[in-house]
């Protein structure tokens, strides 16, 4: 019997639960919020987007990890990035309409900045906001750091939520960089951290 915040790895059959977990973590993120700009239907749009990223991408490629209320996905260094088959174009086409464009603008932008040295790299990290400040996301960020510290690599991530900044600052982050999206689009705060030997905070 698990604690509620312990990290466990997400099976298959996760995946519906822990998606709209995610859809409820980010249902105010200003990224998600840009991308998906039409308010009606949207918590289901977005469960569908995560659904995306967990069974196409940091599922098969990534280290993904949930509690009973929240969910990571890492991607460690080396990870061989594919390109999206037929189908998940199709779905992301579906799901994001008249505004995929903004998703390669973003993608772009982002790619160009990221850091070009091996490292952790933390996708996703999202807790139901029913649950927020009960630790599950610290129970990830944690379980996640440990792997990168014991392989003695850093750690990188982007903030598109200003207010998330001092809770990365708290485990050893620090801002390096902003992206700013054009088109009206959200602000990223491009986050790092250096392998250290004890991340029990």
């Amino acid at each position: 019997m698990h604690s509620p915040n312990t990290p466990q790895p997400i099976d298959t059959g996760d995946a519906p639960e822990i998606t709209h977990v995610l859809a409820r973590a980010f249902a105010d993120d200003p990224m998600m919020l840009w991308l998906f700009p039409d308010e009606d239907g949207r918590e289901g749009r977005l469960a569908q987007w995560f659904d995306v990223m967990l069974t196409h991408k940091y599922g098969p490629l990534g280290h993904c990890e949930h509690t009973d209320a929240a969910a990571a996905f890492w991607t460690p260094p080396g990870t061989a990035e594919q390109h999206p088959d037929e189908g998940t174009l199709a779905r992301i086409n579906g799901l994001l309409g008249e505004h995929v464009a903004r998703l390669g603008e973003m993608l772009e932008l982002v790619g160009k900045a990221a850091p070009q040295e091996p490292h952790w790299y933390l996708a996703v990290l999202g807790a139901d906001p029913a649950v927020q400040g009960h630790g599950h996301g610290a129970a990830l960020l944690r379980s996640g750091l440990a792997k990168a510290d014991a392989a003695g690599l850093p750690t990188h991530l982007e903030s598109s939520k200003q207010t998330n900044i001092g809770f990365y600052e708290r485990f050893g982050f620090t801002v390096r960089g902003e992206i700013h999206v054009p088109g009206g689009g959200p602000t990223l705060w491009s986050m790092w951290r250096e392998a250290r030997g004890d991340v029990r905070r």
